[in-house]
Parts: C-alpha cells; structure tokens; sequence
C-alpha cells in the first residue's frame, strides 16, 4: 500500500483542502474518487475506516486519520519541515487555530445551503419519500441538514441566514488580510487558515457570490493569487467546480441570471 491514501470526492470543499495540503507539500498519494451520490461513502468498507460516512479519509500507512482539519494539521505535524503551513511562533499558532476554528464555525457550514440548493436539490427531487429519508437516516453527520432541506430545497429564511454568515466569513476574512498586511491571511507565508477558506470561497465565485466581495477587493487579490499557486491546479482538476459538473449551473452562469434561492 502507497505511505498516502486519500479517500475524497472531487466536489467536496473538504477534500478539496487536504487535495491542496498534500500537493503543496509535494506528497505522491494513492487517490480514490467516491460518488456521494451512489453512496460509496456509506459502504461497509469505506464505514469501516470512517464510521461517520463522510469524506475525506486519508490513510497513512493503513492508518486512518478523518475530519479535514485534523487531517490538514496531522500532515503539518508529520510534514512541517516541508513547506510549513504554520507559524513557528507558538502564539502564532494560537491566532492561526482561532481563524481555523471560525473558519470551520462560519463560513464552512454556511455554504453547503447554497450548494444544495442550486446545484444537488435535482438529484434529492428525483427521489420518491421513503428513498429520501431512508438516505437521511444513513448519514450519521447530516442527517438533520437533509431534513431541513426536505425533497424541496431550503427555504428562503435558511439561504437568507446561510448568505449572512457567508458575509461574516468575507468581513472577517478582509479583517485578517488587512490587519496581517497580507498577501496571505497572516502575512508573507501561506497557511494553514488561507487553505481551509480556500474552497469557500472558489465555491462562492463559482456558483456567482463572488459580488459579496465587491467591497473587499483584497479578497479578489488573494483569491487571484492562491490560484496561481502550483498546487491550486493539482488540487481542481476538471470536475472539481460545481459548473463543470452540473450543466445546469454552467448554462446560468453563462447567461448570468440570477439563480432561484
């Protein structure tokens, strides 16, 4: 078996943050792509190495180790004398964790709302009553998100709260660069903290929020730049963005219409 094992979907803002750790630090890794559609994620086998359904999972040396952050800080840990994602100052440190844990807190959650309503509730339509809640009822971290979306979307008051905690993650997120002078979330050196926002926000710009910025254009500049990062490209191959995977969202974006919450 390879030293790295990752078990992730090519869609997930999760996955997509230890796909970035693991290029950025140049780490060859052995990458299975489940369908959380079919429910690979809820096999016995893959329960087995993580009994919480959900991706990713990274095996090291056999080992699993779950929960994006804690994986992201496990490879720092094991991996920190190449390419350092984290201060060396202990108080440094500190304030990075305090980002991660609002980071985590904030604007992570909040923008799965938008996502399934715009780009998954077809998928969750398609399905007949007892199919839905039968999916629910296996998945042991959502089960209460999926019921509150139901076969019908979210309603207007959870998009309006899920876009006012995603403006909070943008307000703080300016906060940061500005108070670290940037170009990054604590200054000169990338971190861990501009890596675990990262897909909150390539996801914001790519279902067309990028305009809760548009009074934040620091955050348009860092956005820019971690693009242009070796490792963005390896991490967002084609199929990563939710426009390349559901047409329906690429022809709104085309068009630029306004897309129904």
């Amino acid at each position: 078996m390879p030293e790295f094992v990752l078990y992730n979907a090519p869609q997930s803002t999760c996955s997509q943050r230890v796909r970035y750790v693991l290029h950025a630090k140049g780490r060859v890794f052995e990458e299975h792509r489940l369908d959380l559609f079919k429910g690979d994620q809820l096999t016995p086998e893959y329960l087995a190495i993580n009994p919480n359904g959900v991706v990713p999972t990274l095996l090291h040396d056999g080992a699993p180790v779950t929960d994006s952050a804690v994986i992201m800080e496990y490879l720092e840990e094991i991996l920190g004398s190449v390419t350092p994602l984290r201060p060396g100052d202990p108080l440094k440190v500190a304030e990075m964790r305090a980002m991660l844990r609002f980071i985590d807190e904030v604007p992570t959650p909040a923008i799965r709302v938008p996502s399934y309503n715009l780009a998954f509730l077809p998928h969750f339509q398609a399905m007949g009553d007892e199919e839905f809640q039968a999916l629910c009822d296996s998945k042991p971290l959502r089960r209460e998100f999926l019921m509150k979306m139901g076969r019908t979307g979210f309603p207007k008051a959870e998009m309006d709260e899920a876009l006012a905690r995603l403006q909070r993650g943008i307000d703080r997120m300016a906060t940061w660069l500005a108070a670290s002078g940037g170009p990054w979330l604590m200054g000169a050196e990338l971190s861990l903290a501009d890596i675990a926002i990262m897909p909150v926000i390539v996801r914001m710009d790519d279902i067309r929020l990028a305009g809760m910025w548009r009074e934040a254009p620091a955050i348009g500049r860092w956005l820019e730049r971690i693009r242009q990062t070796p490792a963005f490209s390896a991490t967002y191959y084609h199929g990563s963005l939710l426009t390349e995977k559901y047409p329906h969202l690429a022809a709104a974006a085309r068009r630029s219409e306004p897309m129904d919450a």
